[in-house]
């Protein structure tokens, strides 16, 4: 079985392995297929769509500088007294938990008023000391960020920072001081952790790195696409690692100190903040937990809250991140939320998704469960779809993929993990996509082929059966149960002698066109036509188990037709047809055969023979049909006259003989009682008594005198007397002539 199904499909499985072969050389990252990575980014940026909460969280408060703002207060950077009173109020006014700042200070504001009075300090002329102690008045009247930097002591604050890359001259970029890193130089060695790396920073002025909780760093690294969909929870630079600004929000609302990596087969996969933990991948980046789109967090504006005009309920207890919104500022970003997503709410869903842990898990075993999700789809479909039928093909292809999609979709509610999904279901739609086109363009192909070969045999509808599966037919040689059929004109010569050439061929052609047409409505294979002869089986090309009825069925529709072809030729002037029919089954060869100048889908065997002979004993016995022992006993359903037993030229083995008669339950009381007269006539004469047997023949043939066989029966006794049969006689009879 397997055999032959490799040797129809071999072709199609290979090239389906092959595709198959591409996919798995991506999962298992021998080569990387930008396509599927593609199609992977947005399989999960629609899974993150449908799965958002979208329910607000109003643990953090956003205090947006936005457009409101600036009206008020004027063009950013503002004045660092303004960031001073923002704190002063934010904590002291409107009790929040903890402010953290989506924003770098990283350079000394610089005022003209500032600058007169350090030029004037340092003026050689002036000496006077109650005028100097003015100057120090003033210039701490000024000096926003000595405000500024008072204002972060004692208060719970965190700052940011972001990194950046070489400056022109090639040598790092530095401004501002460096925090404390979260992770020293060293801290991973003999380890995989490919975190992202900076040349340089932008962090704040020393004064304010002094007096805030923690540093944390801004960046949101954009995926090739450019869309933002992970922030780098550790960056590195100059062999430290820092942590973001979400991490180190967390670390304070936990009241962690230290933060523990956890590592599987030496990469990193997560980092421990108390019992909370944070799932990484490879670069040391989390998944946005996306709450939503746009406002999924409270939002207040800065200047409301310096002049005190903020609600208070909403921002008591809270986090408070600050952070630029108004479109000026460019801190929008393009997220697989919204094209133009406030960078400071993406730390806030940071923020909660580490509180929360509902960021999603991505570790490197999922490329193991990728691969073999792949493997086995695409064997299921490359070894399944070569056998199955278009319609039972798109079912699997929509149950497979439905399968595909609804594991993947439980391992993402379920269990939070983040398993790739493009490859799986691409694989399975090129494979079901490349056999759909195998079978338009190949199987039409063989198709055609088909019914050419066997559109001259068998009707079009039996054609058209065969091309749904072209693989179950075919040409060669085999051995199977047919049931053959012979039909032949009587007395051709003499019709032939009283036609013309023109109305010969004209008769001929209106004779063969309705017997062909009878066996093809009884599902015939026609064999050939031998002058006014024809030949044809049953049970192939397609396999029939009522191939004998049909074959015996078609006989009689047969000579029904002959008898009304007959009625319409006498009204033309011809001559009437009687036709005789010989029709046997057996195991036969049926298949392509003849030489490669000729080839024809035909039957061969010693049943085929008898067929003919039979054929040939219409005529001897009177009757228009004579079927074997074998087909009778196959249609049980009709009632039959037993015509003889008889060794036919050229065979050894005796058969008996019958003439179907109708179905059994249309036969009138008068054949019935003829048919149990004969009986016991035909029991008489195998018997050897042949004066009853005589007696019954010729009463039988009073009754019918148009009946040819009870005269052959009374001719045949009338030689027996005479010439006595042999004592073990068996009642056979035996024909010399074909």
């Amino acid at each position: 079985m397997i055999q032959n199904y490799l040797k129809r499909h071999w072709v199609r499985v290979l090239i389906s392995l092959l595709i198959l072969s591409i996919f798995l050389a991506h999962g298992s990252r021998l080569h990387k297929w930008e396509l599927v990575d593609r199609f992977d980014r947005i399989a999960y940026d629609v899974r993150l769509r449908l799965t958002m909460p979208e329910t607000p969280d109003d643990r953090i408060v956003i205090v947006a500088i936005d457009e409101k703002s600036l009206a008020a207060r004027g063009r950013w950077p503002w004045p660092r007294d303004n960031m001073a009173r923002l704190v002063e109020q934010l904590v002291d006014h409107y009790g929040v938990a903890l402010v953290a700042f989506d924003i770098v200070f990283a350079e000394p504001e610089e005022t003209s008023a500032l600058a007169l009075i350090d030029e004037l300090q340092t003026d050689p002329g002036v000496n006077d000391p109650l005028l100097l102690e003015r100057y120090e008045q003033l210039r701490t009247r000024f000096d926003h960020d000595a405000a500024f930097v008072e204002s972060l002591d004692g208060r719970n604050v965190i700052l940011g920072m972001f990194f950046t890359g070489k400056s022109e001259s090639g040598g790092p970029r530095v401004a501002g001081a460096s925090p404390t890193p979260l992770f020293p130089r060293g801290s991973f060695t003999g380890r995989s952790v490919a975190t992202p790396n900076a040349a340089g920073y932008a962090a704040n002025l020393a004064t304010l790195q002094a007096k805030a909780f923690a540093t944390g760093h801004l960046m949101a690294l954009p995926d090739i696409d450019g869309l933002v969909r992970r922030v780098p929870m550790l960056f590195e630079y100059d062999g430290d690692y820092y942590e973001s600004l979400s991490m180190a929000v967390a670390r304070n609302v936990l009241a962690v100190k230290a933060v523990r990596p956890g590592f599987a087969d030496a990469k990193l996969e997560w980092l421990e903040l108390g019992d909370h933990y944070i799932p990484v991948d490879a670069g040391a980046s989390a998944l946005i937990p996306f709450l939503g789109p746009k406002g999924s967090f409270p939002y207040v504006s800065a200047t409301d809250v310096i002049s005190g005009e903020a609600p208070p309920e909403v921002l008591e207890g809270r986090i408070a991140l600050v952070g630029a919104t108004a479109a000026g500022l460019l801190d929008l970003r393009a997220t697989p939320v919204q094209a133009d997503y406030p960078g400071v709410e993406v730390h806030a869903n940071m923020i909660v998704g580490i509180l929360d842990e509902t960021i999603k898990h991505n570790p490197t075993h999922t490329r193991g469960a990728e691969f073999l999700l792949v493997l086995a789809s695409g064997l299921l479909m490359a070894l399944l779809l070569p056998v199955l039928s278009p319609v039972w093909a798109g079912t699997m292809t929509l149950l497979l993929l439905g399968s595909v999609v609804s594991v993947n979709m439980l391992a993402w509610q379920g269990g939070n993990f983040v398993f790739p999904l493009a490859a799986s279901v691409l694989t399975v739609l090129a494979l079901f996509l490349f056999n759909m086109w195998y079978a338009y363009f190949f199987e039409t192909r063989r198709k055609r082929k088909l019914a050419g070969l066997f559109g001259e045999y068998i009707p079009p509808e039996l054609v058209k059966e065969m091309s749904r599966n072209p693989d179950s037919y075919s040409l060669e040689s085999q051995n199977r149960e047919l049931t053959v059929l012979f039909s032949d004109v009587r007395d051709f010569t003499s019709i032939s002698e009283g036609l013309g050439a023109g109305e010969l061929s004209e008769l001929m052609n209106a004779y063969l066109g309705a017997m062909t047409r009878v066996i093809y409505d009884h599902r015939g294979t026609v064999d050939k036509y031998i002058g006014d002869a024809i030949m044809a089986f049953w049970g192939a090309p397609i396999r029939d188990r009522d191939h004998a009825r049909n074959a015996v069925y078609g006989a009689l529709a047969m000579a029904s037709r002959v008898q009304v072809l007959s009625k319409e030729f006498r009204q033309r002037g011809w001559p009437a047809l009687h036709v005789g029919m010989g029709i046997n089954t057996a195991d036969m060869n049926v298949g392509n055969m003849g030489s490669r100048f000729r080839h024809a889908y035909t039957v061969l065997g010693d049943g085929v023979n008898l067929a003919s002979r039979l054929e040939g004993l219409t005529k001897s016995y009177g009757v228009a049909i004579i079927v074997s022992r074998a087909t009778r006993d196959a249609v049980p359903t009709l009632a039959y006259r037993e015509l003889d037993r008889v060794r036919v030229k050229g065979r050894d083995e005796p058969v008996s003989i019958y003439e179907p008669l109708g179905l059994l339950d249309e036969v009138d009381k008068g054949t019935r009682d003829e048919l149990e007269l004969y009986r016991e006539a035909l029991k008489l004469y195998r018997a050897g008594n042949w004066e009853l047997a005589e007696l019954q023949f010729l009463n039988l043939g009073k009754r019918s005198p148009k009946r040819l066989l009870y005269k052959l029966y009374v001719e045949r006794i009338m030689h027996f007397r005479n010439n006595p049969p042999p004592a073990d006689w068996d009642g056979v009879y035996t024909h010399l002539e074909k």
